[in-house]
């Protein structure tokens, strides 16, 4: 065991952050519907020593053969059969662990700004819930360090997540706050867990990403809720600047073009492994159109999930849309996000209705 001290070596310098804190002294429920999230999340929450099984070894032949959950279907390609069944085998690994990471570090970022709105939100039943919601982290945090150490590795955090974490942390705006946790980041993080649940056969894991979805799925809620309630409260500017928000923090996750996104920090450990990016997304795109007819491409978890949140919220005027739109299609291509603003917009799914169901569910 470490010894004890007041700094480690494996801490970062501070970082600086605005925030107000707020006293609320009426106590009464205001915002009756986060006053029964509030009483949903102490009746489910979970003990992970207790509740998953720690003795069960990783089955290292399941994970391994995770698929990669990319937006192209590669596992199909002529491209990925060329590569030998050791390298499919150390990449698909691979993907794993830096996705799981990336779970982790995103956690620990989510544990903070939940804390940081028990201060900030000036609702008591706001702050209720951001209290269960801070423990829930912990526990995530704690279930992801411990899977991740029975792998023997961790990546280290991505540059746009460590990026959107920093600003969601710095920003002394309190809705900008819930918005870049709540809607963005967790949004993207419900999306995920649902998809690794769904593609993996590793028992632990989708033990593990079952319970951790559950939580999500309520922090979800919670920011949908509390978010609808405050929108029609913004003067315009404020409106803009919650919108702002959101797209740049979609944009630090997704943005591959200057080669600062998710798949960007992915595609470097590929390289490590002895892949050609160049080659590989030459290639790739060579095939995608013939894979797109067969399979056609699904709408990633921004497009999928984030942008319909927004829309419901009344966060996605036609300016922002727009915005969207520009970066989604630079990204992926117009097949998937369209050609023009007008098909993007209709090609928006409507929010489950359950989103707690929907979260658990198979993927069709």
């Amino acid at each position: 065991m470490t010894p004890f001290a007041l700094r480690t070596p494996t801490q970062e310098p501070d970082l600086a952050t605005a925030m107000r804190v707020v006293y609320q002294w009426s106590y009464a429920p205001e915002v009756e519907e986060l006053r029964r999230l509030y009483v949903k999340a102490a009746e489910a929450q979970w003990v992970a020593a207790r509740d998953l099984d720690w003795e069960r070894p990783i089955d290292e032949e399941k994970l391994g053969a995770t698929p990669l959950g990319l937006g192209l279907p590669i596992e199909r390609t002529a491209f990925w059969r060329s590569l030998g069944e050791g390298l499919r085998r150390t990449l698909t690994r691979r993907t794993a662990i830096f996705r799981l990471s990336n779970f982790l570090h995103g956690e620990q970022g989510a544990l903070m700004v939940a804390a940081q709105l028990v201060n900030a939100v000036p609702h008591i039943d706001a702050k209720f819930y951001a209290a269960t919601q801070t423990m829930d982290e912990a526990r995530h945090v704690e279930v992801f360090a411990r899977y991740i150490g029975k792998l023997g590795e961790v990546d280290p955090i991505a540059p746009p997540l460590k990026g959107i974490l920093d600003a969601t942390l710095a920003t002394g705006d309190w809705m900008q706050k819930l918005v870049g946790m709540q809607i963005v980041v967790e949004g993207l993080a419900l999306y995920s867990f649902r998809e690794m649940r769904n593609l993996t056969a590793e028992p632990l894991l989708r033990d593990i990403l079952g319970y951790v979805a559950r939580d999500e799925s309520r922090h979800h809620a919670y920011g949908v809720q509390y978010v609808a309630r405050c929108v029609p409260c913004l003067a315009p500017g404020e409106r803009t600047a919650l919108e702002d928000f959101a797209i740049e923090a979609a944009r630090a996750l997704i943005d591959n073009t200057s080669g600062q996104g998710m798949f960007s920090a992915m595609l470097r450990l590929w390289a490590e492994a002895g892949i050609d990016p160049v080659e590989m997304l030459t290639r790739l795109r060579s095939e995608g159109a013939g894979l797109s007819r067969s399979v056609p491409r699904r709408l990633g978890p921004m497009q999928g999930f984030v942008v319909p949140t927004l829309r419901r919220l009344g966060l996605l005027s036609d300016r922002a849309a727009a915005r969207f739109h520009e970066v989604l299609r630079a990204n992926l291509g117009g097949e998937v996000a369209g050609e023009d603003l007008e098909t993007f917009l209709a090609r928006l799914p409507e929010l489950p209705a359950d989103v707690a169901a929907w979260a658990l569910s198979e993927i069709e």
